[in-house]
């Protein structure tokens, strides 16, 4: 199912896998360089509402308009934020998690604790850009006041599994951020890139991923809510 939701920045359109007996809802957003279609945001529209779990994806409206470029963040956010309540009122009374893959991991981050969301899931969270790890984006990760699942390429370009659980425990470590690391899991997808994509030589395999990614967050829903 298909809803297109009017915003002051243009329309966005929500598309909805429901769950026959739904005990929570998971509210996704795509990267900045994709869309929906993004194969971790997909296994989960296809294999979570199995496990109870309805999924919401969301096309921010610079990519309904066909835009190759995306929004600024600041206007990422106005998207989501306005057309929270309708996925509200898709939600009813069940527990709503938000997240998203890449930027928009980021957007979910930002706007967690404004919509009073169960619980973040981060897939491929770009800790910094590629080559720029002084350009950390680890504030907007701590952000969330509720439990944070970070699924992560162990070879990601914009900040491996590795790193960003060391970057978050030095954070806690440093107290400006308490218990930071008791709230932020982080999920290592071995050998993945960016695109959760693994070199042909990998055991894991694309199948591997994408039962790993299905698993992992269905495991987390199902935990917090």
């Amino acid at each position: 199912m298909q809803i297109d939701v009017p915003t002051t920045v243009g329309p966005g359109r929500l598309t909805v896998s429901a769950a026959e007996r739904p005990t929570a809802v998971l509210w996704l957003g795509h990267g900045a360089g994709g869309g929906i279609e993004a194969a971790d945001l997909a296994v989960l529209a296809s294999r979570l509402p199995g496990e109870g779990i309805t999924v919401v994806r969301y096309e921010q409206p610079w990519r309904v308009a066909g835009k190759r470029v995306a929004a600024r963040p600041a206007t990422l956010d106005i998207a989501w934020q306005e057309t929270a309540p309708r996925v509200r009122e898709l939600a009813g009374n069940l527990p709503l998690v938000t997240g998203g893959r890449s930027a928009g991991a980021r957007v979910a981050c930002r706007t967690a604790t404004a919509l009073g969301v169960r619980a973040v899931v981060c897939l491929a969270f770009p800790l910094h850009p590629p080559g720029k790890a002084d350009r950390s984006r680890l504030d907007e990760l701590l952000e969330p006041v509720v439990p944070v699942l970070v699924v992560q390429g162990g070879g990601d370009p914009f900040g491996s599994a590795a790193l960003v659980a060391s970057e978050v425990e030095a954070e806690e470590a440093g107290a400006s951020s308490a218990e930071a690391a008791d709230r932020i899991q982080v999920v290592e997808v071995p050998g993945a890139d960016h695109g959760m994509r693994v070199p042909k030589a990998s055991p894991l395999g694309a199948a591997g991923v994408r039962d790993l990614i299905a698993s992992t967050v269905a495991e987390f829903v199902r935990a917090v809510v």
